[in-house]
């Protein structure tokens, strides 16, 4: 009989991500706001470190927002690089607001709250959605949907669990 093969890169990602998981959250603020839970900065309570989160639908890349240029959702304010940019988040925010709270994807679906980075952001299914890190980015990629599934099902268990 020959032994499971276990890709050794996979297995150093996820033990580092599980043993950062405490420590990560330490770092991040949990802000519950109407049964939801959003990864902000505790120093300032803004979402998405300062980046626009309209314009990774319309420009296609992160663009650092204005801190004179806000609007809050669900108890999170994001910054803007336009006005244009934050009238649209005001009509319709939970199409630009990053999916499971700013958290990252793959953790969501693993039934763990992990920060992000920022670099890992990507739409798809018209959600924005946000990583942990470029490896962890490469896990999700080898299957979104299914991460995305998985995720979506923890989701509610999540907010329930830390969303006190």
């Amino acid at each position: 009989m020959v032994a499971p093969q276990i890709d050794i890169t996979q297995s150093k990602t996820m033990k580092r991500i599980i043993t950062t998981t405490l420590a990560a959250l330490a770092l991040s603020a949990t802000l519950s706001f109407g049964g939801e839970l959003l990864n902000i900065d505790r120093a300032i309570g803004h979402a998405l470190d300062g980046y626009d989160p309209v314009a990774f639908f319309t420009d296609k890349k992160p663009v650092k927002g204005d801190f004179k240029i806000t609007a809050t959702h669900k108890g999170a304010t994001y910054f803007f690089a336009s006005k244009k940019n934050r009238d649209a988040f005001q009509a319709n925010p939970d199409r630009y607001a990053p999916a499971y709270g700013g958290y990252c994807a793959v953790g969501a679906g693993l039934g763990v709250l992990l920060p992000v980075d920022i670099s890992t952001w990507q739409v798809v299914n018209d959600r924005l959605v946000l990583n942990y890190s470029a490896d962890v980015q490469k896990m999700f990629n080898k299957d979104p949907q299914g991460t995305l599934k998985k995720a979506d099902a923890a989701w509610p268990k999540l907010v329930t669990e830390h969303g006190k």
